[in-house]
């Protein structure tokens, strides 16, 4: 489970400032697939991040009884001037997982082929992402994060990545950041929608849709 308590991020730009969170409470619940919808610019990765505990809300609290993933999808969650294979071992490293078996999956699962031992930031960001998921997918999580991250890759890719996500968080839970709502429908149950600083939970993913079209004016 995910508690959001009281969460305000506030960001100072030029001529005033930008808020994505306002005075946000909500509940995430074990074992939901929850799909976080929201306009263009509405903050959703940034609420992802804090959620990951990557980025500090400026005010308010977020608890987890659950081992959280960092989000995939984020390039800035590998280290740029690592190999993808130095990437995947050290994260092998910090959760303790067996690092041949975090080898092994992840160069046979990302295809990177000789571009996984060489630095990320030669990478493009299609192949950071896959880099990110199958280290992400090698691990187990109670909560996976995940940002728009089965766009990246051929429509084979895209598959092979679906199956694998669905699979496990068909025994854990998930927090998915995604504009197609088409798989928002495909791999979550529940959803919510961060509108103007205002995050709303819906136990069934087919209102969080349907507010979230009426936010963009889809008829």
């Amino acid at each position: 489970m995910i508690v959001l308590k009281n969460i305000s991020k506030i960001f100072r730009v030029a001529g005033g400032r930008k808020i994505v969170a306002d005075n946000v409470n909500a509940i995430f619940p074990t074992g939901a697939s929850v799909g976080l919808l929201g306009r263009n610019g509405a903050g959703k990765s940034t609420m992802l991040r804090m959620i990951a505990g990557l980025s500090m809300p400026t005010s308010g609290e977020i608890l987890t009884d659950g081992r959280l993933s960092y989000p995939v999808g984020l390039a800035s969650s590998m280290h740029p001037d690592m190999t993808g294979a130095q990437n995947a071992l050290f994260v092998a490293r910090i959760y303790g997982a067996d690092t041949d078996e975090m080898i092994r999956f992840v160069k046979e699962f990302a295809e990177l082929g000789p571009h996984f031992h060489m630095p990320v930031r030669t990478y493009s960001s299609g192949m950071r992402g896959r880099l990110s998921f199958g280290i992400n997918m090698a691990l187990d999580f109670d909560t996976y994060l995940v940002d728009e991250i089965t766009a990246a890759g051929d429509a084979s890719f895209r598959e092979k990545s679906n199956a694998i996500f669905l699979d496990r968080v068909g025994k854990r839970s998930a927090i998915y950041v995604s504009h197609s709502t088409s798989q928002i429908r495909q791999i979550c149950t529940a959803g919510a929608v961060l509108e103007k600083g205002a995050l709303t939970y819906y136990p069934d993913v087919e209102e969080a849709i349907a507010q979230h079209d009426r936010n963009m004016g889809v008829k």
